[in-house]
């Protein structure tokens, strides 16, 4: 078995970062300090004391000294010289919820993976089209391409894939992706518009002027006038409609 060498740690909160804050250190019937033991199948008590040699109340002796756990300016330095705090914070329930062992490869490999995404997308952002900058317009933004110039259809790319490089490459990779700019080209076109508080899908065309569907309370119209285009019942409408739009 590997040796494991005592190391200095530090803990910290993961909401804010408040000038003072208290972690309850012993089991109380209002606030139950419980860990697991998988190996015995049972529930202990945590219980920390500056004079013992376990964090387990059922392995400490009856002079147990108690002394608060208190994190200043949101952290909480614990020497290698403490392995009992360093254990007792392990098998507390609220590690990984209140506060988080700082783990500074971890956190480094995070942010380095973070800003290759950025990259990245950054780098896909500036290889796009122009008609590929206004798919995604229409279907990002939820905006008609054609009211704004280029040069801020451009900027407002970047700014996403910068912001949000992550949900930017899902989105750069989503198969449906031109199919919902499409959809909103019908729109955009008036082929396709809202009626009755837009609660109400119509044809627009001057042959078809008749009522597509209704829209279901709390759903967007772009998505159900998709699924139906799309669905058996659609389709022919949906060659309608692109050939009107060529």
């Amino acid at each position: 078995m590997a040796k494991i060498i005592p190391v200095d740690k530090v803990y910290k909160l993961k909401n804010g970062s408040p000038l003072s804050y208290t972690l309850a250190s012993r089991n109380h019937p209002r606030f139950p300090l419980m860990w697991f033991d998988e190996k015995n199948n049972v529930n202990g008590a945590l219980r920390y004391a500056t004079n013992q040699k376990s964090p387990f109340e059922d392995e400490q002796d009856g002079n147990a000294i108690i002394e608060p756990i208190i994190f200043e300016d949101g952290f909480l330095r614990v020497p290698k010289q403490n392995p009992v705090l360093q254990q007792f914070l392990h098998y507390h329930p609220l590690n990984g919820i209140v506060f988080g062992e700082v783990d500074k490869e971890k956190e480094a490999a995070e942010e380095v993976e973070d800003l290759n995404l950025e990259v990245e997308a950054l780098i896909e952002a500036r290889q796009l089209t122009i008609e590929q900058i206004e798919t995604l317009t229409r279907v990002m933004f939820g905006k008609d391409p054609s009211t704004v110039s280029t040069a801020e259809l451009k900027r407002d790319i970047l700014v996403f894939a910068k912001t949000e490089p992550r949900e930017f490459l899902n989105i750069l990779n989503d198969p449906e992706l031109k199919f919902q700019a499409k959809v909103r080209m019908f729109f955009e076109n008036k082929l396709l518009v809202l009626r009755n508080n837009d609660k109400e899908i119509w044809y627009n065309t001057s042959t078809n002027k008749k009522k597509m569907m209704s829209i279901p309370y709390g759903e967007d119209p772009y998505e159900i006038a998709g699924g139906f285009l799309q669905s058996d019942e659609g389709i022919d409408a949906l060659r309608m409609l692109e050939a009107i739009l060529e």
